[in-house]
């Protein structure tokens, strides 16, 4: 096995094996460029983030258990995009290589994949900047995090870019198994959550998003309706399943 070494940036640092540093470089200068947008969004952002990129999928399995249950838990659509996980403030993430061998042929699941590190800086900093969420280390957060799971998933999905990427996967996941909730369960969270945003982004801007993810209203369900400003859940509900018709539409 290769000798680990760290590659730092500005704001993060990353271990990996020797041979991956120029892999390292490109996810120090991803995740830099995320951190730039989040300081005008968000009230405070983590320090000390560290990124460990594991260089097979048994290393990141032994180095993050949990996740194998994450991906079962996961509808098949969206399964091949868990790719790795978070630890106190620390990224556990496939290499890019080992990123790109997850995905379908298609280029926007290869670009999908490749925004696994930001994607889960930005559920870092959403949990930062909103204290009812932080990461689950105790049974109550777990509880939260699983009720949230959407909001927590799709925000860094959506923040990172993959959401405007996913209009294949959705498209499939249209096609499999009984429609989705509103607002997406366990089971669809981290492929549709980020729709969720991105519609509350579209009609209200991009800070009402940010605000709505930190600010964690009355419930995962009810607290939309102060969101889309009084607007009935049954209507939000149609105009997001219209949204994401045509987000299937677009793949064909």
């Amino acid at each position: 096995m290769s000798a680990w070494i760290e590659t730092g940036s500005a704001h993060f640092t990353a271990r990996h094996a020797e041979e991956d540093a120029a892999h390292a470089e490109a996810v120090l200068a991803q995740l830099e460029e995320l951190r730039a947008r989040l300081t005008r969004l968000l009230p405070s952002l983590p320090e000390d983030v560290g990124v460990v990129l594991h260089a097979s999928e048994s290393q990141l399995a032994l180095a993050r258990p949990a996740l194998g249950l994450r991906r079962a838990l996961t509808s098949p659509a969206s399964r091949r995009y868990v790719a790795g996980a978070l630890s106190g403030t620390d990224v556990h993430v496939l290499t890019p290589p080992l990123l790109e061998h997850r995905a379908s042929g298609l280029e926007e699941s290869r670009a999908m994949l490749l925004r696994t590190p930001a994607a889960l800086y930005g559920r870092l900093a959403i949990g930062h900047a909103n204290p009812r969420l932080p990461p689950p280390t105790q049974l109550g957060t777990l509880v939260r995090a699983w009720r949230w799971a959407w909001l927590v998933a799709g925000a860094g999905a959506w923040l990172s870019g993959q959401t405007a990427l996913a209009r294949p996967a959705i498209a499939r996941r249209l096609r499999e198994g009984p429609p989705p909730s509103f607002p997406p369960g366990l089971r669809d969270a981290e492929l549709l959550g980020g729709t969720v945003v991105d519609l509350l982004a579209r009609e209200e801007g991009e800070q009402a998003a940010v605000d709505f993810a930190i600010a964690t209203p009355a419930g995962p369900r009810e607290g939309l309706v102060p969101a889309f400003h009084g607007r009935s859940l049954t209507h939000t509900e149609g105009t997001w399943r219209a949204h994401l018709a045509r987000m299937a539409q677009a793949a064909r």
